[in-house]
């Protein structure tokens, strides 16, 4: 444990823990009294959650300070069970126990009849042990198959037949998640999920304290802090949140997905896997980093997608991770010293995306992959046109005009790359104007080029295939290269 702590209660009456838990605080003030302590200093409450801070943390210090039970009610992939996880700091660091005690009984005064019974016969030799805050959450997923006995527990016969007790003794029960979450959080996930008969259940024994085991009644006062996460899809879809449960929940809290792009870049890039243990170092170019998130951004607004589903935050991160990979593997194959993610690369991370996307009728018949290139286009188009900030473009699509003709494979050498934007003119003068002030690498360059190439095509100014062909782009049905052609023709 790091440090020393009593064995008994003797040694705990004369500790400094007597004084904070012979009162018997309940977990409620525990935390509040906590949490006051928090915002004096003004600490961060919740770390790594990124984009509540005027929204809903506040909303999460209110329940607190009010003693509130609460739920977080938001769509998926916005950071509920991240945030249910990150109470436990709000709870003193140790706290003492009977030793053995399945529920987490106080020394001063137990619940269950075994540990009263110890402390009757062995008084100040009741042994001690302390629990971690850690220890103290509690976490279940709801599913279906839930039973009560999971929750809240059942009569153990094989328990009764060997200790030679009546199966209507206390000490034959076993319990459950709820009890064994005494003195500290219980966290229920998904709650709509859970079988109504089962709310029921918790209901009463976060209202009443009481619970029936197989038709023996029991009086249980647990002390806990009760919290859920739902999504709002599943009030209909899948099931529904009694309504004397939902009464008894104090606070209800929504959740959301980033106000800003940059909000989600900074999740992103906190949540993805980046940081890689490759003997190649990785730079990723920020307006691929924009592409990224706002491919999240352009599904949460396009028809094709279910609004009621929602986008989850973890798009992005795979999709950053794939369009990494993508690059990394580029840069194995060719030998080269780093590695640079492009624009063309988040096309090889397709994968990433369709499985996160739940489809209206519509798209279903267009297809998950089409829907995908269409908003991995958009946010191209979005991002180029921020980045262009009013730049002139207009060599570059004459080039195309006057027949130039550009074929990119995605795993095309970044030497081969940088000799063909070299061809194209303007191209690289540009990309280095994207990039910004300072001295860019061949490969940041090439990552430059082929972002302006892709926005240009993403705004229709040049054409671009799927097998990564660029050349000029079509106009009233007629390609411009059938208009060369025939221009050709009269110079000739």
């Amino acid at each position: 444990m790091g440090q020393e702590f009593p064995q008994d209660l003797a040694g705990l009456k004369a500790s400094p823990f007597h004084e904070i838990h012979a009162k018997g605080r309940s977990v409620k003030d525990e935390m509040r009294q906590n949490l006051q302590v928090l915002l004096s200093r003004k600490e961060r409450l919740f770390p790594g959650i990124i984009g509540y801070d005027d929204t809903v943390t506040p909303q999460i210090v209110n329940a607190v300070l009010s003693k509130h039970n609460m739920i977080l009610l938001g769509l998926r992939g916005q950071a509920k069970s991240r945030i249910l996880r990150s109470l436990p700091n709000l709870l003193d660091e140790w706290i003492p126990e009977v030793a053995g005690c399945e529920i987490h009984d106080s020394p001063y005064s137990p619940l269950c009849s075994s540990c009263r019974q110890r402390l009757t016969t062995m008084g100040d030799r009741l042994p001690v042990r302390f629990l971690h805050r850690r220890q103290r959450y509690v976490e279940k997923l709801a599913t279906p198959d839930v039973t009560i006995a999971d929750v809240i527990g059942d009569i153990d016969p094989i328990r009764a037949a060997k200790g030679g007790l009546d199966l209507s003794d206390e000490m034959t029960i076993h319990y459950g998640l709820v009890p064994r979450a005494n003195r500290g959080i219980f966290a229920l996930n998904e709650l709509p999920d859970l079988a109504g008969k089962i709310q029921v259940g918790l209901l009463n024994l976060m209202q009443e304290g009481d619970v029936q085991i197989k038709g023996y009644p029991l009086r249980l006062p647990l002390d806990l802090v009760v919290v859920f996460s739902a999504n709002p899809e599943d009030y209909t879809a899948r099931g529904k949140i009694i309504t004397p449960l939902k009464d008894r929940i104090g606070s209800e809290i929504r959740t959301h997905y980033p106000a800003t792009v940059e909000e989600g870049m900074a999740i992103t890039r906190q949540e993805a896997w980046l940081g890689r243990d490759s003997r190649l170092p990785c730079n990723i170019p920020v307006f691929v980093a924009e592409v990224v998130e706002q491919i999240a951004f352009s599904a949460r607004k396009s028809p094709h997608i279910d609004k009621r589903s929602g986008v989850s935050q973890r798009l992005p991160i795979t999709c950053m991770e794939n369009t990494v990979s993508n690059a990394e593997r580029r840069a194995l194959l060719h030998q080269e010293k780093s590695v640079v993610p492009r624009v063309g690369d988040i096309y090889a991370a397709i994968p990433s995306l369709t499985g996160k996307l739940e489809l209206e009728y519509e798209g279903e018949l267009r297809g998950a992959d089409t829907i995908a290139r269409e908003l991995i286009r958009t946010a191209i188009g979005e991002v180029f046109e921020r980045h262009a900030d009013g730049e002139e473009f207009r060599h570059i699509v004459d080039w195309f005009d006057l027949g130039g003709r550009l074929e990119l494979p995605n795993d095309l050498p970044s030497a081969e790359c940088l000799e063909q934007f070299r061809g194209i003119q303007g191209l690289l003068e540009k990309a280095d104007r994207i990039l910004g002030v300072g001295r860019h690498s061949s490969d940041q360059r090439i990552a430059g080029a082929e972002f302006i190439l892709e926005g240009l095509a993403a705004r229709k100014k040049i054409s671009r295939s799927e097998d990564r062909i660029f050349c000029a782009a079509e106009k009233q049905g007629e390609s411009y290269f059938e208009n060369l052609g025939a221009n050709r023709k009269k110079w000739n």
